[in-house]
């Protein structure tokens, strides 16, 4: 039974209380590790040795905070085996998906933030004889990066790269749920060679530990991915403080089918969109909303094809959709499955709990579900579920598949899927969502912006955009006259 440790000041630290969280495997519903349960006495120090660290980690010149990054990134790649291996018996998601996505993206994010910084420019403009002006963008000091249990280590070091590229010094709290990766990710900064104080990795509850760091004085910035009522709790604490806040919350995202798609590939590109990582992902595509002459059709061959998918042992090569990630969770979407059954709501094929045999049969596991005959009002249809759970719509026209599209209170991705350009930039344009794909799903440029409208969230992340929101700028206007 391994007991994680906090890393504060290069140091590998037990809780300064003693106390522990357990932490479960999903896909065998086991308690096999002992999670830091972090209180204010563990923030205080990590939030000293951050502040220690700060004076010559901001001065440091960017060449050199750029190699620190890349070797993180090489550091990544080489223990991809081991990282992934522990994301899946973290969060239960397929060893396949761990191997091929989410540790690649870690390293990405550290390789291209590490590059990203040596190009970031600022500006100047001229008045002529008169005087100059220039913009300085300045490191804020100390940030909080929090990160949730849906993708850990791949969001982890989103927030954190730039964070770090920028000058910044981190104090990090990854999900209670999935540490692991995590607390890998501290020793590898370790190895690499990170100042001491420059990246802390606190873990602990978020009601405790979270809401501590959210509140402390001198955390300049918070950068936190997670759920909208938390993000909002969050802002209600930081805004009188004044602190800078990118969240990144909820969706509930449409997927927009026009008769004229591609049908193939956006047939098995929208279950991908639909249950991979179970659904868990804020990007899911889980209300397909389908042009009425194809509907049946594409109802028809969507749930065969979800039926078709492997539910099973996650460390299997040949697992399609493995544990959703707690107990409470798989009992969450369940419920919610039960809720969409008593609005009126068809269940074409999932809907229950699956017993998976041998050394995961007290796993957590729910099946592929595929439900319609729901109204757009409905709670099933304007509330998250974060499961391998989707809605089928069908529309009439393009004016109907954007009122249905836009009709929620979230508005962080979309899809769209058809042939024909011009309709395409139309309803680009006129979707209420921080990202639309057009005939592809979580395509992602790291220099474009990402973040979400409405109560998906404020601010953004990526680019030169994560840059800009972990540095502070400040215009100085030089006399050029006599």
């Amino acid at each position: 039974m391994e007991h994680l440790q906090n890393c504060i000041d290069n140091s590998l630290l037990a809780p300064a209380a003693g106390q522990y969280i357990e932490n479960f495997d999903p896909s065998t519903g086991r308690c096999y590790s002992m999670v830091p349960d972090s209180d204010e006495s563990d923030l205080e120090r990590a939030i000293a040795a951050a502040e220690a660290a700060f004076s010559s980690w901001s001065v440091t010149p960017v060449e050199e905070r750029a190699r620190l990054l890349d070797d993180i990134a090489h550091r990544i790649e080489a223990k991809v085996d081991e990282l992934a291996r522990a994301e899946t018996v973290d969060n239960g998601k397929p060893l396949s998906l761990a191997r091929a996505v989410d540790i690649p993206r870690a390293s990405s994010n550290f390789r291209f933030f590490a590059h990203a910084s040596t190009q970031f420019a600022s500006e100047s403009h001229s008045m002529g004889p008169r005087a100059i002006n220039y913009t300085l963008r300045d490191p804020i000091g100390i940030v909080a990066c929090i990160s949730p249990w849906n993708l850990p280590l791949y969001l982890f070091s989103w927030k954190i790269a730039p964070a770090l590229a920028a000058g910044n010094c981190v104090v990090a709290k990854p999900s209670e749920v999935t540490p692991m990766t995590a607390n890998l990710l501290a020793k590898i900064g370790m190895e690499a060679g990170l100042p001491s104080g420059v990246l802390n990795v606190l873990h602990g509850r978020g009601p405790k530990i979270g809401a501590a760091l959210t509140a402390h004085p001198k955390v300049k910035a918070i950068s936190f991915t997670g759920g909208t009522r938390t993000g909002a709790e969050i802002a209600r604490i930081a805004a009188p403080q004044f602190k800078k806040l990118s969240l990144e919350l909820g969706g509930k995202n449409p997927t927009v089918v026009f008769t004229d798609c591609d049908y193939p590939r956006t047939l098995d590109t929208v279950l991908r969109s639909a249950f991979t990582n179970q659904g868990q992902i804020c990007l899911s595509g889980s209300r397909i909303l389908i042009e009425r002459p194809l509907y049946k059709r594409f109802r028809d061959d969507l749930v065969s094809r979800a039926e078709a998918l492997k539910v099973g042992d996650p460390l299997d090569d040949d697992t399609q959709q493995g544990a959703v990630v707690s107990a409470n969770h798989r009992d969450k979407i369940l419920s919610d499955i039960q809720i969409a059954r008593e609005e009126g709501g068809t269940i074409l094929t999932g809907g229950h709990s699956v017993l998976v045999p041998g050394r995961c049969k007290d796993g957590y596991f729910v099946e592929p579900t595929v439900i319609e005959g729901l109204a757009q009002t409905c709670r099933t249809n304007q509330e998250e579920i974060f499961g391998p759970v989707v809605t089928l719509q069908a529309f009439d026209s393009e004016d109907q598949a954007l009122e249905l599209a836009n009709a929620t209170n979230y508005g962080l991705a979309a899809s769209i899927w058809s042939q024909d350009v011009r309709r395409c930039h139309r309803v680009a344009q006129r979707l209420e969502s921080g990202i639309v794909w057009v005939n592809t799903w979580l395509l992602r440029d790291l220099r474009t912006p990402f973040g979400g409208m409405k109560n998906s969230g404020v601010g953004r992340e990526g680019g030169h955009e994560a840059l800009r929101f972990f540095t502070e700028p400040k215009n100085v206007c030089i006399n050029l006259a006599d």
